[in-house]
């Protein structure tokens, strides 16, 4: 209710899981893969999601995605069946693949010629406009003066920055990050993570983010869900209240160390089933 006694509306989401059920097979190979999994996302959330590996963490990206679709229940995205309503979707992978032939500038626009209203301007933006937009993130990343090299010419870290870049450059309303640091070395690793917070703070994107590293998960997350074996659901929704923005000094805070040990408690017992 509202202070004047008035119904409240509910609050908005962007992601909405309704019983959803995926299997993929058919016939004796048949499994499931997700069961009866429900879950919650609102605007401006930044939401890990951990568990053991092959619990559908990466099914379920794919379902909001749209790229999958789900055996029983509904998938809802920005009020809507995923599919009956486009939104602006970033996407970062571990493998920040690159075209070789285009410079790293060009690359991180790639979704400005795809992606409405951008694409119906690219053409006569491309040298104005949207190049000052990649040269700006360039910048947030540490990667000023990098915009006309060649792909090959980065390291792994500096090509996972542009990657960012480039799921941010259409300024999406959802970034969907399937273990992004995964591949690269933990210093590497934790400079990302706070380039990462701050790109989030800036603009408050909501963040679907993937990772099997709990400290990862502690440092960058509003809430954290926590997913059984396969088959997987959600089976914790934790609130991360520390305060931001957060530095390597807070991974080494008591009630950070308590969080990321609760983690690994929950993750180790549905391991077991």
């Amino acid at each position: 209710m509202t202070v004047d006694g008035s119904p409240s509306s509910p609050p908005a989401r962007i992601v909405h899981l309704e019983d959803v059920q995926v299997r993929f097979g058919t016939g004796k190979d048949a499994f499931l893969a997700l069961d009866r999994t429900n879950l919650t996302v609102h605007p401006g959330d930044f939401v890990a999601m951990v568990g053991p590996s092959g619990c559908g963490k990466s099914t379920i990206l794919k379902l909001v995605a749209g790229l999958l679709r789900p055996t029983e229940g509904n998938v809802f995205l920005a009020g809507r069946e995923v599919g009956a309503k486009q939104i602006g979707i970033g996407m970062a992978f571990q493998n920040p693949t690159m075209l070789p032939w285009l410079t790293i500038r060009e690359n991180i626009m790639l979704p400005l010629k795809i992606v409405s209203p951008y694409a119906e301007t690219f053409r006569r933006d491309k040298h104005t406009l949207f190049r000052d937009r990649a040269e700006a993130l360039l910048s947030k990343v540490g990667l000023v003066g990098f915009g006309d090299r060649r792909p090959w010419e980065l390291s792994g870290g500096m090509l996972q920055r542009a990657s960012l870049c480039r799921a941010l450059i259409h300024s999406p309303k959802l970034l969907m990050l399937d273990e992004p640091f995964g591949a690269l070395d933990q210093f590497t690793r934790e400079e990302l993570w706070s380039i990462l917070q701050d790109l989030w703070m800036d603009t408050r994107p909501t963040v679907f983010l993937v990772t099997h590293d709990l400290r990862e998960a502690a440092f960058l997350a509003s809430r954290i869900l926590v997913m059984s074996a396969r088959p997987g659901r959600v089976t914790e929704d934790r609130a991360v209240a520390f305060a931001r923005p957060r530095t390597l000094e807070t991974s080494f805070e008591p009630d950070f160390a308590a969080l990321t040990n609760d983690l690994r408690r929950m993750i180790a017992e549905a391991r077991r089933g």
